[in-house]
């Protein structure tokens, strides 16, 4: 499934755009990476293309049809979204909130069912959640929650996923199994991310300054050292791994390097 985004934007009433000006294709099967400082839009233009945001400007569609001739249930059948920030006060159990992903699916006709059951168990093993399905969500630490949170994404089954930032709150160890998961996925991923390193493993990056997209393409072409420093204000040294010629890169701050 195609999804693209054409002169999109969106700002608040009486503030400056937060989002100008976005023109992007995602390739079907592909895992695009947003990247860019804190308050470069990331997370905004993630909720434009979910279609999250009133009073957007531009047009995001899907195979060609406009977002906003679509109900939410058929949008939320084909893509789902792992917010950087999600609660509930609710007294819900970690099954509870996975078995959500499952809503879009569900009617009067088409009530929760043994098949829906097995999708949710599914998504609870796949990200390793399986053995706290009953606990309290109060209960959760920040990670917990957030694998949480993916798993019920993984329940709708999407064929387009957005997350933002997931590796937020979890360890070392989970923020690579995450990343592989995701690698695995047979979806469209578009994800924001913090590490750079991390970011070299997508397929192709767009990097957003100042609330536009500045750069679009394969890692190793949009991540260069005069657009890491003139963004990020970071010097950098581009190193290879010896065990796999891996790119991987140190990051200096500029007040170090003078």
């Amino acid at each position: 499934m195609r999804l693209t985004a054409q002169n999109l934007g969106w700002s608040p009433r009486r503030g400056r755009a937060v989002v100008s000006d976005v023109n992007l294709e995602v390739m079907p099967g592909e895992t695009l990476g947003l990247i860019g400082p804190n308050g470069s839009g990331k997370s905004t233009l993630l909720r434009l293309l979910a279609g999250l945001l009133r009073g957007a400007v531009g047009r995001v569609a899907l195979d060609g049809t406009d977002l906003r001739q679509m109900p939410r249930r058929q949008i939320a059948q084909v893509m789902a979204v792992v917010e950087q920030h999600t609660d509930t006060t609710e007294a819900l159990r970690a099954r509870d909130v996975v078995e959500l992903g499952r809503t879009p699916f569900l009617s009067a006709l088409s009530p929760f069912s043994t098949r829906d059951a097995a999708i949710v168990s599914d998504a609870l093993e796949t990200v390793g959640m399986i053995h706290l399905a009953d606990a309290q969500w109060s209960t959760l630490s920040g990670g917990e929650r957030q694998r949480i949170q993916i798993a019920r994404a993984l329940a709708q089954q999407p064929r387009i996923l957005l997350l933002d930032e997931p590796t937020n709150h979890l360890d070392i160890h989970h923020q690579l199994a995450l990343l592989r998961l995701v690698d695995d996925l047979p979806v469209t991923v578009v994800i924001a991310l913090h590490d750079l390193n991390q970011a070299m493993g997508c397929d192709r990056l767009a990097v957003m300054e100042g609330g536009r997209m500045v750069a679009l393409g394969p890692p190793a072409e949009v991540l260069t050292p005069d657009r890491l420093h003139s963004i990020f204000r970071i010097d950098s040294h581009r190193l290879t791994d010896p065990t796999d010629a891996a790119t991987i890169f140190r990051f200096l701050p500029l007040e170090k390097t003078a």
